[in-house]
């Protein structure tokens, strides 16, 4: 049995996202997502907001967050020409999700506590960013970029000013010439391993799955291996991005693991035709703390 009621990656305001957490909940229902996690980057700023307007729309709210990691392998050429890409990302993400924190966030304070230095380290590190580009030539007020985040602050809310600012003519475009991983504005961020993440996130009631695994240039084998390795428990086999030859290619190697999996839109905004939900997932290959929090 097949279901498209699951959406469990989307971004708000409190991120890089472009929506209130409302209106996000809003689109959910709109789409006929019935069980829905907000993942806004390094941070849980959103998920008293996030209770509300799912209570408001009949929705079953997921507390989630997505962790900024090192990479946990390096990636694999052969694999990133197979699947068209022009680099391997140069972070890993981990969605941590706490299903039996839906109504409170009573009990989950050693986490938050551990998450607060990867939020408040993306200040620093939009700050030395912003240094580079006035080096270059592109000078852009800390100010602007701050106004645009209402929680983590992230490289999305700077290449939308330096368009509004006329360096660049899209966001695309400031990451492919100017703040893309290792192009001359990038600025490595600290990060903690997916094995302390995955640790942290146990010890607080919680389970992870690998964010958007086609990003990192890895052979579905050897992500699953490492997943196996590394106690994550799901992979996001059923993101928006995957092909469908790669969604079934990752499902069928989590069966023989026994790695669950969980699916995503990665909404960010209603731009370019995005919208959230739609994502379409075998139910029985959910992790099992979702389908019990049901």
């Amino acid at each position: 049995m097949w279901t498209q009621e699951y959406d469990l990656h989307s971004h708000s305001v409190h991120s890089d996202g472009i929506h209130l957490v409302s209106e996000v909940a809003k689109m959910m229902k709109d789409s006929q997502v019935k069980f829905w996690s907000l993942t806004d980057h390094d941070t849980i700023s959103g998920w008293e907001e996030a209770r509300i307007a799912a209570k408001e729309n009949e929705i079953k709210f997921i507390p989630g967050v997505e962790i900024t990691c090192e990479p946990g392998l390096e990636p694999e050429n052969d694999e990133l020409v197979r699947m068209d890409r022009e680099r391997a990302s140069k972070s890993w993400h981990l969605l941590a999700y706490f299903p039996t924190f839906s109504n409170s966030n009573v009990g989950i304070e050693d986490f938050e506590e551990w998450l607060l230095p990867l939020q408040e380290g993306r200040l620093p590190r939009m700050k030395k960013m912003i240094e580079k580009l006035s080096e270059l030539g592109i000078s852009i007020p800390i100010e602007k970029v701050l106004e645009k985040a209402s929680g983590s602050v992230g490289r999305p809310h700077l290449a939308e000013v330096m368009v509004e600012m006329g360096y660049v003519e899209s966001k695309s475009e400031a990451f492919e010439l100017w703040i893309g991983d290792g192009l001359p504005a990038h600025q490595i961020q600290p990060k903690p391993t997916i094995a302390e993440a995955t640790k942290v996130v146990h010890s607080a009631g919680g389970f992870v799955s690998l964010a958007h695994p086609l990003y990192y240039g890895i052979t579905p084998k050897n992500l699953i291996d490492f997943c196996e390795e590394n106690s994550v428990d799901s992979i996001e086999a059923f993101h928006s991005s995957h092909p469908d030859s790669y969604r079934f290619e990752l499902w069928t190697l989590a069966k023989t693991k026994g790695i669950s999996v969980t699916c995503g839109s990665d909404f960010h905004g209603n731009t370019n035709g995005h919208s959230p939900g739609f994502m379409p997932v075998p139910l029985k290959e959910i992790n099992p703390q979702l389908l019990t929090s049901s």
